[in-house]
């Protein structure tokens, strides 16, 4: 057989066993398999067996018991001991030799004689062809007695005795010792093998976790345990986690949905941690420490919405108004920190610089909702008297902000009578839109300086229009500065044109001063709300300020009224109009100074604004305005003396009543002094209660009797001490002549008042005929009927009084406007303030000289219902002597309270004896 033959010999394959080749080679590479593996796991043993011993030194908790520095030490000198032991085995590792992969087959295979060893060998001596083809049929012969061919399974147990039982103690030592450790097993060994990781047998820390709020909400904070429910907390809230016998910090994880923010970790001391962080998202809350997880808390996160705004009704400026009126409506469930309204033009023009217009709404606090309204002068923008679309701005204490639908209005423009002043505000207008060049409206400007007229004819407003031409005309100005210069400074040529249309230099310089002086105390009023400045150095400034825009509006007035000289216009009065202008605006002034002061800004800007309307009327002001407001005082203060009238009327009145209840007591403490000097002699200690009338027992214990509270006649009267009575009687007809006059002089007040006003109250008719009542009284020397009457005029003077001040009230809604703060409200011109006084525009009503009086009245004593000053009256008096009952006199009054129960119980007696007894045995 050639070596051709041996070769298709290999190839040559079986139904059931393939080719030859095929299955040599299938053997071979698992034997190589198998020998790399029996030569590889004695290599493994010795690294295998030293981690062993680390591992049952860990089920023990040994290295546990080691600090984490140490204990990292330890690992890592072990580790590295393993390494090195591992490589230098492995180093020493040589591959399967081909010879030593046939021997594996043959033995796995149970082969003798080595046949495979027949396929490389060859025949010894020289080779001809005849021991050649020897060799070959012996091959073949080998070959075709070749069966299955195995690499069996590794041998993988030690093959030494010693290394068995080194292997079988090592065994033993793992599996006893994870047997004692139990379900702790695992995390014994994984904290062996890690450095700064607890085991399961390592009490857990002290936990203290608790949720805080954000500080806008109302909310407690919520301390979380190990209950599973889910507290809710508003979104932003705290967690503040507080770890106690931790060697390591802890750490917080978020799952779930969970989202942490702004975590904070601060060391307490070697083994207490505290962790903070904000929360958002409902989800899970995870504390771990050391490898483990040591607590878990779900918590339900209430999103914060955002804050409400809307507008109120009829936003904008009426009809002739120059205010714009901004009703707005907010709300937020923790509290609003600002609010504004921002305003775009509706129809802004293709050149129209874009810009928001801001206007900040007054806020008291933080207050959860608010709904109100504001009437800002805004006719001194640019946009006056356009279209605009405004929105709510609301931002809450929590950081969001809102916004309200948007809103349509025109905002408010002044009326302006000069036609110069209105070129020039058109010309403002148009600039300050796009709708005008720059250069265009300098030139147009110019025009209107050539024309005769008012700037023609005045030095100092042409030299202002000058200005504002070479503003325009000067190219290094920025245009925004340059649009900006001349819009505001358009605004206060306007002013004066339309201030000298009527005055002269004297009014119109009066008129800068008090919007230069207004604009200063807007100004400080701005800065002490912002920035929240109350100092001494602040309310020293606002007051300086003050001064000078009361300076300014005197000087004002005194224009006016030289102006009325000048016309010959007759005014009534003219030192009183001045005195009661200077009070009405100083009285304003000092409750603005008196807000800003205790921080009430909103109230001082409204104040501020009560004065800005005033002097806004004064500047459109004429002579014949001041001769009617003049009429108008006169009015006032006649209204001011029935007032006083009605009051020393009451007063006196007053002063009656006491007289007729005086003589009251003095009789009542005559019946008391009987009765004790009955009672020390002891002349009714034995009598029988159960059969005196009732009427009786009630004066034993000194109660009112009604009139059919007994069925007895009453007792006579004590009888007063002669003198005294005589006394008493001359009282009776002083009182009675007073009483007289005082019905008098209330007829002349009610006449007054009819021809001031056309109207009569009621109730002074009903205070006449009480007062008839107690003439005829005290005629009769009935004190007791005197004073009923007597109460009942005070409460028809009182009714009176209110009724003077709802027909003054009617009767000034008709009145024309003025322009002093106290005497006026919002006129026709439609720049009344919200909140105004709600008197209307005639004139002071008696509650006016009542707050100006207010103090005195103080000064006086207080009084009670019936307007008598407390302290006055025979009630009041100091007794000489206080007599103590004995206790026979309290057994007494014990018995007589005893037979009166007993008589209320007795449902047979008369009803109306019955309804007394119950009212006066109530309160017992």
């Amino acid at each position: 057989m050639t070596a051709g033959d041996l070769k298709n010999s290999l190839a040559s394959s079986s139904a059931q066993n393939g080719s030859l080749a095929a299955r040599l080679a299938t053997a071979r590479r698992n034997a190589a398999l198998v020998l790399r593996l029996e030569t590889l796991w004695p290599a493994l043993q010795p690294t295998v067996g030293l981690l062993g011993v680390y591992t049952v030194a860990s089920l023990l908790r040994l290295p546990q018991h080691l600090p984490d520095g140490l204990r990292l030490v330890a690992i890592t000198g072990w580790l590295g001991l393993c390494g090195w032991r591992l490589y230098r085995d492995l180093t020493n590792l040589k591959p399967p030799s081909p010879s030593a992969i046939d021997r594996r087959i043959e033995s796995a295979s149970g082969l003798t004689n080595r046949p495979l060893a027949t396929l490389t060998d060859k025949p010894a001596g020289p080779a001809d062809a005849k021991t050649s083809a020897l060799w070959a049929e012996h091959q073949h012969r080998v070959l075709s007695k070749l069966g299955t061919l195995r690499a069996g399974w590794p041998a993988l147990l030690p093959r030494t005795r010693v290394h068995q039982a080194l292997a079988a103690a090592v065994l033993v030592a793992v599996a006893g010792t994870a047997f004692v450790a139990g379900p702790h097993a695992l995390s014994r060994i994984a904290a062996g093998f890690i450095p700064g990781r607890d085991d399961a047998d390592v009490p857990l820390p002290h936990i203290e976790a608790w949720i805080t709020p954000p500080a806008y909400t109302p909310d407690a904070p919520v301390f979380l345990g190990s209950s599973k429910t889910s507290p809710s907390v508003p979104e932003g809230a705290r967690l503040t986690v507080i770890v106690t016998g931790l060697k390591t910090h802890p750490t917080v994880r978020a799952a779930k949905g969970m989202v942490l923010t702004d975590e904070a970790t601060q060391t307490l001391d070697a083994q207490s941690w505290k962790l903070e962080v904000s929360v958002k998202h409902t989800g899970l809350i995870t504390l771990a420490g050391r490898g483990r997880v040591l607590a878990q808390w779900p918590v339900t996160v209430l999103p914060d919405a955002q804050p409400s705004a809307k507008w109120g009704d009829k936003p904008g400026a009426g009809k002739g108004e120059w205010r714009t009126r901004l009703p707005f409506e907010a709300a937020h469930a923790y509290g609003l920190s600002a609010l504004s309204v921002e305003l775009h033009l509706t129809h802004p023009g293709k050149n129209t610089p874009p810009r928001t217009l801001t206007i900040p709404l007054p806020l008291s606090g933080q207050p959860k909702s608010i709904k109100g309204a504001i009437t800002p002068d805004l006719s001194e923008d640019p946009w006056a008297g356009e279209e605009v679309t405004g929105q709510i701005v609301a931002r809450s204490i929590s950081g969001h902000e809102g916004k309200s639908a948007p809103a349509t209005f025109h905002l408010g423009a002044r009326t302006f009578h000069s036609p110069v002043a209105r070129a020039v505000l058109e010309l403002r207008k148009r600039y300050a839109l796009g709708r005008e060049s720059r250069n265009g409206t300098a030139t147009d400007l110019e025009a209107l300086g050539e024309t005769p007229g008012p700037i023609y004819d005045h030095t100092g407003m042409f030299l202002n229009l000058t200005s504002i031409v070479s503003m325009l005309e000067n190219t290094r100005i920025e245009p925004e500065a340059a649009r900006t210069g001349a819009v505001n400074m358009l605004w206060d040529l306007a002013l004066d044109i339309e201030d000298r249309r009527k005055g002269d230099d004297a009014s119109a310089l009066a008129s800068l001063d008090v919007r230069a002086a207004q604009a200063a105390v807007a100004q400080q009023l701005r800065h002490m709300r912002e920035d929240d400045n109350k100092s001494q150095q602040a309310r020293e400034e606002l007051e300086r300020r003050m001064q000078t825009l009361k300076d300014a509006i005197a000087r004002k007035m005194q224009a006016l009224a030289a102006q009325a000289m000048r016309e010959h216009t007759a005014i009534p009065d003219l030192p009183g109009f001045s005195r009661a202008g200077d009070k009405a605006f100083s009285k304003l002034m000092q409750q603005l100074e008196r807000d800003a002061t205790n921080g009430q800004s909103a109230e001082a800007l409204e104040r501020l604004q009560q004065m800005e309307d005033a002097t806004e009327r004064m500047r459109n002001a004429t002579p014949q305005d001041m001769a009617a407001m003049a009429q108008q005082m006169m009015a006032q203060a006649k209204v001011r003396e029935q007032t006083a009238a009605l009051r020393d009327l009451t007063s006196k009145q007053a002063s009656l009543l006491d007289h007729a209840q005086s003589r009251l007591d003095e009789v009542l403490r005559a019946q008391s002094r009987e009765q004790n000097a009955l009672a020390d002699d002891g002349g009714d200690g034995d009598q029988d209660y159960g059969s005196m009338p009732t009427g009786e027992l009630l004066r034993r214990l000194g109660l009112p009797v009604p009139p059919d509270a007994g069925t007895a006649a009453p007792p006579p009267s004590p009888m007063l001490d002669p003198a005294k009575a005589e006394e008493q009687a001359a009282a009776r007809r002083t009182d009675r002549a007073n009483q007289k006059a005082l019905t008098h002089a209330l007829d002349e007040l009610k006449d007054e008042f009819k021809s001031l006003t056309g109207k009569t109250p009621a109730a002074f008719e009903d205070a006449q005929k009480s007062m008839k009542d107690a003439r005829k009284a005290l005629a009769d020397g009935e004190d007791s009927a005197a004073a009923t009457a007597q109460e009942k005029v005070l409460e028809a003077l009182r009714k009176g009084r209110q009724q003077m001040q709802d027909a003054l009230k009617g009767n000034g809604k008709n009145a024309m406007p003025s322009f002093l703060p106290a005497f006026g409200g919002s006129g026709g011109d439609g720049s009344g303030q919200e909140g105004q006084s709600q008197h209307g525009d005639g004139g002071s009503t008696p509650d006016d000289e009542s707050d100006e009086n207010g103090d005195q009245q103080k000064q006086q004593g207080k009084r009670d219902p019936l307007g008598r000053r407390l302290g006055e009256g025979g009630d009041q008096a100091p007794d000489d002597g206080t007599h103590v009952p004995d206790t026979v006199a309290r057994q007494r009054a014990r018995d007589i309270e005893q037979e009166l129960r007993r008589r209320d119980s007795d449902r047979t007696r008369p009803q109306q004896e019955l309804d007394y007894l119950d009212r006066l045995l109530k309160p017992f």
